[in-house]
């Protein structure tokens, strides 16, 4: 510590100067000071001496400057790895014991010299508290995180190495070879796990859609893996509840087996169907952990009920509803307006086929769709009264042979180039002769052309009103086109193109609900459950005022209670992790005097990529430590690797000083100096009567 100057240092002769100036000037010999003793005198002057000066110091603009010097120990870094793998074999017992205790001896030995931090990886990276917090049961390994995350947390520190204890088996990430480059340190692995290969059986995965629709197939692949089973055999059973679906004998003809084994199965519920895939059990092998697997998957009933309505038979009806029968998420009812006697509100789209006409106003059947929120395709024939998004009127009912135009910037929806091509092939189609009136606001998809004249006048146009969301073909022949893409390609696709991307846009509704609750439908046992709410006022705008509640229930019915927590304008909710299991939720909010609530369930599956692969892979980690210029040791040899550690010179303390400079003015004691003595000088002078 010392004091640096802004000006030249001799300066501080004017300060002495200054202090015995103002002093001698104000104790020189004078009547009042006459009675007092001369070695008061001595002292007040003394006093004011060192208040003057020291003010003028401080006028210099005097900096203090100091210099700490601290040293720091390396510091290493034992990343225990904390996966499930880990205790498979039969050592699991010297894992969760013997190891345990070596490991911490070890870790004593260390800290006498070095700062010893530990962690444990898998699906986390945890700093370790306790080596008795380790539990070998975490579902996954990403060793290439653990990089990254040392990386980053000790960049710029004095990182002496990293010890990392682990089988080698990674199954999220990439490879740890590579992506270490950025430690630049020695490091040591310590090969754990077993690399003889034994005898297992392993139902490696099964590959599934996570939906289902109602009433079709759908897939599965069973992947099996056999090791050191040659000539056994075991029976693959896929079942749902107490019902077998399906079971298949597994013949393993080689000691390294693999076999992968399609399924098909119908959906025949609706919600989240738990199936069980699971192999029977082969004597003798190492785990019967990796035996089995739970699937999920959510089936739905999402097919969109459509009905079509016709004054009379015609070819149109046939060739439209072939079109989207094509599509199994479609089902298609049929019937002329007679015969129909069914509520509206039960389908998803209406199909119009020259409806009104002349013959039958349907007007039950028109004022039923007004009252309702239910879309129409509508098809008008040469005899047809349109509805009010198109209006037609007439010259003495004569009907144009007219062809499509396609409108190149129509906005709804996309159209594929083929059947782009193809439109210009389509055959001409009967419409009403007249003069055509429609909402400005409409789209129009094709217009007609006259002979050779491309015309304005609409063919094909979308309305959509008060969210209910319409279109008009005002022609009627359009199964000549269905007839004219066989023709041309030898099936049906771009007709059926054309009439499915019309049914999607008109049947899909927008959720306009005032409370939503979002999420996955399936989590791994390794994830925490979490959850966002919406919730929106009369004017559909975000609020999150109201709290928001959740009742979480699993299979035998046990309840779970949360509250959601408030984000900016929504909520979210993190129910942490829950055992594998199917669960359903009731969440409810209420928002004036109104209660919604909505309902759901989610699975939470078992993951078992740990138990997959149980050989332990120590030329991974012999790799690691050789291009990091460290070694692989075992788990009998941890007593030598302190002596390893301490043997190197690269490992060292670091010094490391840091310099600061601060105002002298700035110090508080300067001030309470300089008070205390202007206080005892006033004292004195009070004291003895100088005032």
């Amino acid at each position: 510590m010392n004091i640096v100057f802004e000006y030249p240092s001799w300066f501080i002769l004017f300060c002495i100067l200054a202090g015995v100036i103002y002093s001698f000037v104000l104790y020189r010999k004078d009547k009042k000071f006459s009675e007092i003793s001369i070695w008061i005198i001595r002292v007040m002057a003394a006093f004011r001496f060192l208040v003057v000066t020291l003010l003028c110091f401080l006028l210099l603009s005097p900096l203090l400057k100091t210099i700490n010097r601290s040293v720091e120990k390396p510091v290493i870094i034992i990343a225990q790895d904390n996966s499930e793998s880990l205790v498979v074999s039969k050592d699991s017992v010297f894992y969760k014991k013997e190891y345990k205790e070596n490991l911490q001896k070890l870790i004593d030995v260390l800290e006498e010299k070095y700062d010893v931090r530990p962690y444990s990886f898998a699906d986390k990276i945890k700093e370790l508290g306790n080596i008795d917090s380790l539990t070998f049961s975490e579902k996954q390994t990403d060793i290439s995180a653990l990089f990254d995350e040392l990386e980053t947390r000790f960049s710029n520190r004095n990182l002496g190495a990293v010890i990392l204890a682990s089988d080698g088996l990674y199954n999220k990430g990439s490879n740890p070879v590579f992506t270490s480059d950025k430690i630049k340190i020695p490091v040591y692995t310590i090969a754990l796990g077993d690399t003889t290969v034994k005898k297992d059986l392993i139902l490696t995965k099964v590959e599934h859609n996570r939906l289902a629709y109602l009433g079709n197939e759908f897939p599965m692949e069973v992947v099996v893996n056999a090791k050191q089973l040659k000539g056994k055999t075991s029976t693959l059973t896929i079942g749902k509840g107490s019902t077998t679906l399906f079971t298949q004998t597994v013949n393993f003809n080689s000691d390294a087996f693999t076999v992968t084994i399609p399924v098909l199965l119908q959906a025949k519920e609706v919600g989240l169907q738990h199936y069980k895939v699971r192999l029977t059990n082969v004597a003798d092998e190492m785990s019967v952990e990796n035996n089995f697997r739970d699937v999920f998957i959510d089936v739905l009933d999402a097919r969109q009920k459509i009905v079509i309505l016709s004054d009379a038979p015609h070819p149109d009806i046939a060739a439209i509803k072939l079109s989207i029968e094509s599509n199994q998420n479609y089902e298609v009812e049929s019937y002329t307006i007679d015969n129909f006697d069914k509520p509206l509100k039960k389908y998803n789209l209406v199909v119009l086929h020259s409806l009104p006409s002349a013959r039958n106003a349907a007007s039950k059947i028109l004022a039923e769709l007004n009252a309702s929120d239910v879309p129409v395709w509508s098809f008008s024939g040469a005899n047809v009264i349109l509805r009010n998004d198109l209006s037609v009127a007439s010259k003495a009912n004569k009907t144009n042979e007219v062809e499509p135009v396609l409108d190149e910037n129509f906005p709804l929806f996309t159209i594929s180039e083929e059947l782009r091509k193809a439109i210009k092939d389509f055959p001409a189609v009967a419409c009403p002769f007249g003069t055509y009136q429609n909402d400005n606001n409409s789209n129009a998809l094709f217009y007609q052309r006259i002979g050779i004249v491309d015309t304005k006048t609409p063919l094909m146009i979308f309305n959509s009103t008060a969210e209910v969301k319409t279109a008009v073909f005002t022609g009627e022949g359009i199964w000549r086109w269905r007839l004219q893409d066989f023709a041309a390609n030898g099936n049906h696709q771009l007709f059926d193109e054309f009439v499915s991307k019309t049914v999607q846009y008109l049947s899909v509704k927008v959720d306009k609900s005032f409370f939503k609750v979002l999420g996955k439908n399936n989590f791994y046992e390794n994830e925490a459950i979490e959850l966002e709410g919406e919730v929106y006022n009369e004017s559909y705008e975000l609020v999150n005022e109201p709290e928001v509640s959740i009742v979480i229930s699993n299979a035998d019915n046990k309840k779970f209670n949360y509250t959601f927590s408030k984000t900016s304008n929504a909520y979210r909710l993190n129910a942490g992790m829950m055992p594998v299991g199917e669960y359903k939720y009731d969440a409810k909010v209420k928002v004036g005097e109104k209660i919604y609530t909505q309902r759901g369930e989610f699975s939470v599956t078992a993951l078992q990529v740990e138990l997959t692969n149980t050989v332990a892979d120590h030329q991974l980690l012999y790799s690691l430590a050789k291009k990091h210029d460290g070694e692989l040791i075992y788990p009998n040899q941890l007593e030598q690797l302190a002596n390893k550690l301490n043997a190197r010179d690269d490992i060292k303390s670091v010094s490391y000083s840091e310099k600061k400079l601060r105002d002298v003015i700035n110090l508080k004691w300067i001030f309470f100096l300089v008070l205390a003595l202007l206080s005892l000088e006033w004292f004195m002078r009070k004291r003895n009567g100088a005032y």
